[in-house]
């Protein structure tokens, strides 16, 4: 029962060779470098999946300088480990992943693929999402839709569908000063991987721009945190009833940019139990020995994909 309950958001980014088989049918629009405001230095607020960052891309300037209203975004990485909201979608082993987005003015969409280890053995996760991004005075908004899909699962005896939901997200970003940054977003779910429970994930980032002069020719970096809490209704009845356990997650890392590549150094950590963590997850590989819950937990089993984490991740994005 609490197996099939494991939860939240699974979520995206991609077999890196779909970006690049695309990319020169874009020809010249798509530009081989970033921009100050892309998403290496993004402040990173769990509100979409993916190995890369999830801030949007920029414009993309027209020979005459001017900006133009189309926009195109092609990435691919690879990652030691893939965390969303702090917990693992990859068993703590590598992933790797790609992703693209097309822009018209105010109005985007995308997609993404992404390799995962989850306890219903999908053969990928892929995400469609699509939103607008107005700009409100210096404030960068971004309002979102995101569906989440797993093909391939395996479904548990008993449990009627699989693990396929969406999620709708809000997101402002904006500068304080020159190298300051803060980013704030809000995300809300009727039915988080097809659970039953509702979710709501709220989080606070801030980012720092370290000074170019620092730092060797061509290269780029920002120091960025953030923190969320993640919250639940009650799970269907097949499913216990009981919601999913609540929990904070932080992280803070460096992200370096040279180019069309990018690094970013983080670490990752939950206040969950590793008894919280097997009812939020429904670890495989959960072990015994943990304090014995009737309802949620009844074996006392533990889980390790909640635990803290460092996280090296490097990707590519062309523009």
């Amino acid at each position: 029962m609490v197996e099939f309950s494991r939860a939240s958001g699974r979520i995206v980014a991609i077999t890196a060779l779909v970006a690049l088989s695309l990319a020169p049918a874009i020809g010249g629009s798509v530009r081989a470098q970033t921009h100050d405001d892309d998403a290496a230095g993004s402040i990173n607020l769990g509100a979409r999946g993916g190995l890369a960052a999830e801030a949007p891309v920029a414009t993309v300037p027209r020979q005459d300088g001017a900006p133009s209203s189309y926009e195109f975004s092609a990435r691919a990485g690879f990652a030691s480990d893939y965390i969303y909201r702090g917990v693992t979608l990859s068993d703590h082993k590598p992933a790797v992943g790609a992703g693209l987005e097309v822009a018209l003015g105010l109005l985007y969409a995308g997609a993404t693929v992404t390799s995962v280890e989850l306890p219903s053995r999908p053969a990928a996760e892929i995400t469609m999402s699509g939103g607008v991004r107005p700009k409100l005075w210096d404030i960068n908004l971004d309002f979102g839709w995101t569906y989440f899909l797993y093909p391939g699962e395996t479904v548990p005896v008993g449990v009627p569908a699989g693990i396929e939901y969406w999620e709708a997200a809000a997101r402002a970003d904006t500068r304080i000063g020159e190298v300051l940054r803060v980013a704030g977003g809000f995300a809300y779910s009727p039915n988080v991987s097809n659970t039953g429970a509702w979710s709501k994930y709220a989080a606070f980032g801030l980012g720092v721009d370290l000074p170019r002069n620092a730092l060797p020719q061509d290269v780029t970096a920002s120091l960025t945190g953030s923190a969320g809490y993640y919250w639940f209704g009650n799970q269907s009845a097949a499913l216990g009833g009981f919601p999913l356990p609540a929990y904070l997650n932080w992280n803070a890392g460096v992200t370096l940019t040279r180019k069309i590549f990018n690094l970013d150094l983080r670490y990752y950590d939950t206040n969950l139990s590793k008894e919280d963590c097997f009812v939020f997850t429904g670890d495989p590989n959960a072990a015994p020995g943990g304090s014995i819950d009737s309802v949620r937990n009844p074996q006392g089993l533990t889980s390790r994909w909640c635990s803290p984490t460092f996280v090296a991740k490097f990707w590519f994005a062309l523009q």
